[in-house]
């Protein structure tokens, strides 16, 4: 799941659903404004889902506290934090959950196949 998923090309976080989506992964995205990026729709916050593996984190610290409870309730396997939205007060929460936390760039990890 792709969280702070946008249409707007420029963005990361679009990159990354069209990277995933490149790679052949399940893609899930989640962000503020209804739209579509490839066929995947952006749902809003708050949407529950089965099974999430990995969410990776495009949403800066400061607006993370809405997304802590949204998280640990689907509790994913992995949390990725991409550079620039590393949080020690959500990190603890996730580990506290026992979920995995990691500080990397999707984008790198997928180019190099370690995703």
């Amino acid at each position: 799941m792709v969280l702070g998923a946008s249409t707007n090309p420029e963005r990361y976080s679009y990159l990354a659903v069209k990277k995933l989506l490149k790679y052949e992964f399940p893609v899930l995205a989640v962000g503020l404004r209804e739209g579509e990026i490839d066929g995947v729709k952006i749902e809003r916050p708050g949407t529950d889902f089965d099974g999430i593996h990995t969410v990776t984190m495009y949403v800066g610290p400061k607006n993370q506290a809405l997304y802590y409870d949204y998280i640990i309730r689907l509790h994913p396997k992995r949390v990725i934090f991409n550079p620039g939205t590393q949080n020690v007060e959500f990190e603890k929460k996730l580990r506290d959950a026992g979920i995995y936390v990691t500080h990397a760039c999707t984008l790198i990890m997928l180019s190099n196949h370690l995703f």
